[in-house]
């Protein structure tokens, strides 16, 4: 109940202009900070360059006119630490949605590795110009390391949403990534970055179904499948996803894109014994899904209306796309970034 409340009141500062709460204080995000700096020299002792250019066309056999899928967001979304075009999730995304649309898909990547939220006007400002049909968007782990309010984060993220569902646009956030997770992070500033990056996750929660988007919790990096084989599900800097960790993710968010498209074919939804009831109100269901990776969260109404007594309705779902032997399963998630 305390890290509901907590989101409330991060989404609510967002919402009127606040600069947002933070649990930690000043001294304890410099601890963070050093330990951000000094994570970074451990990854940046392999460099693995710029992520790979993987706009262009997907599902070119289909027919009729091309949906239009935009990326925005950091290096989640950019797709660092792959080595080829077709392994970035953009072009994972694009290929699996093309092939449950049956039809075309134009990939268009605004993403850029190290952002934080206040670059999502830019983006949103490139993403418009090729009209999308669908954004999805990655961001949340630079504004933690960054020491942006999460109030402040959670607001240039709803504005992006706001602008881009004016245009039309259906979006799928895929909320902050549980930076606890991450290897190169020391006790005891890995509980603190878990603490930071899961309200920060259900505060954008919040926003994004305020704003008649819906959201797939990104959470624990380290799934069944990152901790059972992490070799293989990261990439050489030892903190991006390789493409295998990569996979995973868009496993999870792929049902999310179709859902939202009204493209049903091949998705389940799976009642899940951790997750509250179905539907609940957007703060509860927010901090219900930042503790569950691989959860949508998406607006619902109770008795033909939208809000209750403690505000809006959001329905809380996992879904997964048919099983294929070459997709991994839907419940892990990827690496933040603190480039």
């Amino acid at each position: 109940m305390l890290r509901a409340f907590t989101a409330r009141r991060i989404a609510a500062a967002a919402a009127y202009g606040g600069g947002g709460i933070t649990a930690l204080g000043g001294i304890t995000f410099g601890l963070l900070v050093a330990e951000a700096k000094l994570a970074r020299k451990i990854i940046q002792a392999t460099p693995n360059g710029d992520p790979p250019v993987a706009d262009g066309l997907y599902g070119e056999a289909f027919a009729g006119p091309p949906l239009s899928l935009v990326m925005l967001g950091d290096s989640t979304g950019a797709g660092l630490g792959v080595h080829t075009a077709e392994e970035t999730p953009g072009a994972v995304l694009a290929a699996g949605l093309a092939a449950i649309a049956e039809r075309p898909v134009r990939m268009t990547n605004v993403a850029r590795s190290g952002a934080r939220s206040a670059e999502l006007a830019g983006q949103t400002d490139r993403a418009l110009q090729v009209r999308p049909d669908l954004a999805v968007i990655m961001i949340g782990s630079n504004d933690v390391t960054g020491r942006v309010s999460p109030g402040t984060s959670v607001r240039y993220l709803s504005d992006a949403v706001v602008r881009l569902r004016a245009a039309g646009c259906e979006v799928v956030v895929g909320t902050c990534p549980d930076l606890g997770t991450i290897k190169p992070l020391m006790q005891p500033l890995r509980w603190i970055a878990r603490r930071a990056s899961r309200q920060l996750a259900a505060a954008q929660t919040i926003a994004v179904v305020e704003q008649g988007a819906r959201s797939v919790s990104l959470g624990d990096l380290l799934g069944r499948e990152f901790a059972a084989d992490p070799i293989s599900m990261f990439s050489e800097d030892r903190y991006h996803p390789s493409a295998r960790g990569y996979a995973a993710a868009a496993a999870a968010v792929l049902p999310s894109m179709a859902h939202a498209l009204g493209l049903e074919p091949d998705l389940e939804a799976l009642p899940d014994p951790r997750l509250g009831e179905g539907v609940l109100p957007v703060y509860l269901a927010a901090a219900e899904a930042a503790e569950v990776s691989g959860t949508e969260v998406s607006g619902a109404s109770v008795a033909g209306r939208d809000r209750g007594p403690r505000g809006r309705w959001a329905r809380l779902l996992r879904r997964r796309a048919a099983p294929s032997a070459d997709t991994p399963p839907p419940s892990t998630t990827v690496a933040p970034d603190i480039a």
